[in-house]
């Protein structure tokens, strides 16, 4: 979800927010947008999901136990648990929210979740470029903010169109920090 002042329209597979200002800054922000993976599955269609591959778990190891193939059951068992690991590592990774901030002073973008605040990306404003890579139909594949022969990826979560509309408000966000527009 996209949201700049009290306008919101859905975008496909994450949630970005544009608040214009922060209190918890003192000068002023030109960007301050949040971005959250979208996670497709529900919990309910988890638990459903998890219900359904235990139901053929059970029906799979009664055969197996009929034809005395006892090996397999232990097999069946992982198989469960590594869907059940993989799932739950694919939610918390959706729980980190990348934020990317802009203020004449500086970009920052950092990752959060509920335990911590970790500082991936600092650099001033004025010397800060923004990068993308594109594909044969022009789409944006990767966006990186560059300087001085360092970069970093930005927005990975987002689809290569959400890709490009935020590239374009970044760009402009910086060239407006640069130049104290507002």
């Amino acid at each position: 979800m996209w949201r700049a002042g009290r306008e919101a329209v859905r975008a496909s597979s994450t949630t970005v927010d544009f608040p214009l200002s922060s209190a918890s800054m003192t000068s002023p922000l030109y960007m301050d947008a949040e971005i959250k993976p979208n996670r497709s599955l529900s919990e309910r269609g988890f638990i459903i999901l998890i219900s359904v591959i235990t139901v053929a778990n059970v029906a799979s190891a009664v055969v197996f136990v009929r034809m005395d193939a006892h090996y397999v059951l232990p097999f069946l068992g992982i198989d469960l648990l590594a869907v059940v690991v993989a799932f739950l590592a694919s939610y918390r990774s959706g729980r980190v929210i990348e934020r990317v901030r802009v203020s004449p002073a500086e970009v920052r973008i950092t990752y959060e979740t509920a335990k911590a605040i970790r500082v991936v990306w600092e650099s001033p404003t004025a010397f800060t470029r923004v990068t993308t890579e594109r594909d044969d139909e022009d789409r944006v594949m990767a966006l990186r903010l560059a300087l001085s022969g360092r970069h970093t990826t930005v927005a990975a979560a987002l689809s290569p169109g959400e890709r490009g509309e935020f590239a374009k408000a970044l760009e402009d966000a910086i060239w407006r920090a640069k130049r104290g527009a507002v």
